[in-house]
């Protein structure tokens, strides 16, 4: 067994947790590590929507209140970033896929998510991975308002890929019947983001 491989999982054993619950190649954190590129948008609450769109019967405006005031889902999920940092049960609360699908009703040919987000960022996914069930559309994190330095208001969680899947400062759903990369993807990140598979480069 490689060095790290066998330090990281003993401080995963250290914290009370089963080993095999960290992916090749990361290190277990108890802390939520600050992220991103670029700064930390001032969104104001009062202001800010979620749009989904595209391959869509109903293109749906959601404002913040609007959004919250739909069926809540709380999930605890395992988080694994690209840059080799795990978080172990981490909790969110927000709305889940088959809310907003039930208000947009998705077409038969919708197969992707590409989340839009302040900045211009995008974040590409399958529909399939929006659709696990401990995938959100997050405004509350550990029991708080989720903060702007973790993507607040609203973030995407998907924790079924590497974390930069779950674009923060989320605005916007784009339902598509083709894949369009991301904005990570389209610098070198891989496309499928299995951390399981450490699919963290294209390249």
């Amino acid at each position: 067994m490689p060095l790290f491989r066998s330090k990281a999982e003993a401080k995963v054993r250290e914290a009370g947790y089963d080993p095999a619950r960290l992916p090749p190649g990361q290190y277990f954190t108890e802390k939520w590590p600050v992220l991103h590129a670029g700064a930390v948008p001032d969104v104001d609450v009062s202001t800010w929507t979620l749009r989904i769109w595209g391959d869509v019967e109903n293109e749906v405006t959601l404002g913040y209140d609007e959004l919250k005031a739909l069926p809540a889902t709380e999930v605890v999920a395992d988080i694994h970033c690209v840059t080799r940092w795990s978080r172990f049960d981490a909790h969110f609360k927000g709305v889940h896929w088959r809310e907003l699908a039930t208000l947009c009703s998705p077409r038969p040919s919708a197969h992707f998510v590409i989340a839009h987000a302040e900045h211009g960022f995008t974040a590409n996914s399958p529909l399939a991975a929006v659709e696990d069930e401990k995938a959100l559309v997050v405004y509350e994190a550990d029991g708080e308002p989720l903060t702007p330095e973790h993507g607040g208001p609203v973030r995407l969680v998907v924790p079924s890929k590497y974390f930069w899947k779950s674009a923060k400062w989320l605005n916007g759903l784009e339902i598509s019947s083709i894949d369009k990369l991301g904005f990570w993807e389209r610098y070198g990140y891989h496309n499928d983001a299995d951390y399981w598979k450490e699919e963290r480069y294209s390249f």
